[in-house]
Order: C-alpha cells, then structure tokens, then sequence
C-alpha cells in the first residue's frame, strides 16, 4: 500500500492519512490482520514528522480500524462487533447527511448524486454481498 501526500491540499497531512487508510480498508487493499508500515518508515516515505502519523494511526485506532500491539506496530482490526450495529448506523448516516449536504450545495441532483454512488460502489469491497 503506497500512501500519496498533497502538501498544497488545505486538508492537514494527517487527515490525508487517516482518509487514506480508512478508504485502503474499505477497499479492500488492506486485509484484516495486515501490518502497516512503521511509523518511522512511513514518516521517511512520506517526509513528515512522525508525530504527524503517530497522530493518523492514532485516530484509526480510536475508530477501531487498526490496533497497535507493542513492539510489532499497527495492524488493520479484525472484525468491529465491539460497536453495536446501530451505533455504527447512526455515525453512517450522519456523514452521509453530509456528503448528500454537500452535493445539494453543489447543486448536483438527486439523480447525478445516485449515479455518483453507483458509479463507485464495484470499487469497494462488501461483505456478505454479491457486490464484490
């Protein structure tokens, strides 16, 4: 996994990371279990400070998307059922709200916004669905 770093982007470095990485594990180019690369080898590839990323990885472990173990790094987390169905449903549909927020300040249509959807949804992988 090769993680790409806009410097000029208004969006802060580690927020880059962290958007990164959550979207490799939905994607499916990070497996469950896999080992990311050190903080210190990510923070060379990337030319940032460390704590940059110490702060990304940080955040995706209080999300519950990686664990750290000691003295072996991050891993991507196996399975989230410590987080029950409907609390993960309530935080899905607040960033959908506003994703869809956005769109409707963008003044793209209900029907360009669902095409937008559909359009991405094969380059995700889905769990229990024919989908993937």
């Amino acid at each position: 996994m090769r993680f790409q770093l806009d410097s000029g982007s208004r969006t802060p470095i580690y927020e880059q990371l962290v958007r990164q990485v959550r979207e490799a594990i939905a994607r499916g180019e990070l497996e469950q279990e896999e080992r990311l690369p050190s903080i210190r080898a990510l923070a060379r590839d990337l030319v940032v400070n460390p704590n940059t990323i110490i702060r990304a990885l940080s955040e995706l472990e209080r999300e519950g998307l990686l664990v750290s173990r000691h003295g072996l790094g991050y891993f991507v987390a196996g399975s989230r059922i410590d987080t029950t169905k409907s609390a993960r449903k309530r935080k899905l549909l607040e960033a959908l709200d506003a994703w869809l927020t956005e769109a409707v300040n963008n003044g793209f249509s209900s029907e360009e916004t669902l095409d937008m959807v559909k359009s991405r949804l094969n380059g995700f992988q889905w769990k229990g669905d024919a989908q993937s």
